[in-house]
């Protein structure tokens, strides 16, 4: 059964560590059969408290055990550091 990635970017301090990211990405999640459903820096809040997010991306995956490992993959920790470093987010797994 497909599972659902949400990753959101709340706020960029800096945009020095996005060409790295968004070409090591993309790779990472084809390697776990991970399909981009959407991606976009065009958020328009409908409901809720405070401002919309910097930047939201949907992946679907074959399964949630492909999503973990992806997750958990070595090359994805650095990239992980990379993103903390210079914004905030949150990841969620929809199963």
């Amino acid at each position: 059964m497909s599972a659902f990635l949400i990753g959101r970017i709340l706020r960029n301090r800096d945009s020095s560590w996005v060409g790295e990211y968004v070409g090591k990405i993309g790779p990472l999640f084809e390697k776990y059969g991970g399909k981009v459903l959407c991606r976009s820096f065009a958020i328009e809040k409908l409901e809720g408290e405070g401002e919309p997010n910097v930047f939201t991306v949907i992946v679907e995956f074959p399964s949630a055990e492909s999503a973990r490992a992806w997750y958990r993959d070595d090359e994805y920790r650095h990239l992980v550091q990379l993103r903390a470093a210079h914004s905030d987010g949150e990841i969620e797994l929809l199963t």
